[in-house]
């Protein structure tokens, strides 16, 4: 049985690591740069309960499923871009069958792409 239908990764999205650089006065800062894009399937979510509760997930912050192909790079302290909304990773992405694609949610920023 297959878990991932490839028809329906219709979005592409671009994964975020945080990595370290300096400001202009030298001083030790953070920026998200941009990794590889992907290939997924994006859907809108009204997480239950247990979800909110466990997972900290926020209805007002717009929660969405990601599925993609089967990769091991993705971790819970990314982010990710689809169509110019930025998303913060919350839940570890879990395997889909042996192998056959991976799940996780993540949730909007803020529009000064902070965590709310």
């Amino acid at each position: 049985m297959a878990w991932l239908d490839a028809g329906k990764l219709d979005r592409r999205i671009t994964l975020l690591t945080k990595t370290a650089s300096k400001d202009g006065s030298g001083r030790p800062a953070s920026v998200w740069a941009a990794g590889p894009t992907i290939w997924a399937e994006v859907q809108d979510m009204l997480p239950s309960r247990g979800e909110r509760i466990a997972e900290g997930v926020s209805i007002a912050n717009r929660p969405c499923r990601i599925r993609a192909r089967y990769r091991t790079d993705i971790k819970a302290d990314m982010r990710v871009m689809i169509d110019g909304r930025t998303l913060r990773i919350v839940s570890m992405p879990a395997e889909l069958g042996r192998r056959d694609g991976i799940e996780f949610v993540a949730e909007e920023l803020t529009t000064g792409g902070e965590e709310a």
